[in-house]
């Protein structure tokens, strides 16, 4: 049980469901697009990015000083389940689409590229 409110909570906050929102969408993110899309600092980004991947959501791999975020392949089935609530949720949510706009507008051409 104690799994599972660690799993429900970490999703509690609003920025953690942007960053889902825009996951859902991306193979894989960098801390700096989260950065430019949520435009937020970096430590905010990261502190909300370890977050989801103590809670079991994200998987990351280093690229120089930059780290990218990816959901995790081996998501448990209360995971699965949450994740594919989130995609009907967020699909029609306004902040999230905002946010994917965003991103789709980022190109490149930003910081890690």
């Amino acid at each position: 049980m104690r799994n599972l409110a660690n799993i429900v909570k970490s999703l509690e906050d609003e920025t953690r469901l942007r960053i889902m929102a825009l996951l859902l969408d991306a193979d894989e993110l960098c801390v700096c697009d989260f950065m430019a899309v949520l435009q937020l600092p970096q430590s905010t980004v990261s502190r909300h990015l370890s977050h989801l991947k103590n809670a079991g959501w994200l998987s990351d791999r280093r690229a120089g000083v930059w780290i990218h975020y990816s959901l995790a392949r081996d998501l448990s089935p209360v995971h699965r389940t949450l994740v594919s609530t989130l995609r009907t949720i967020l699909a029609a949510n306004e902040v999230a689409g905002k946010d994917r706009e965003r991103l789709s507008k980022l190109g490149r051409e930003n910081c890690c590229a």
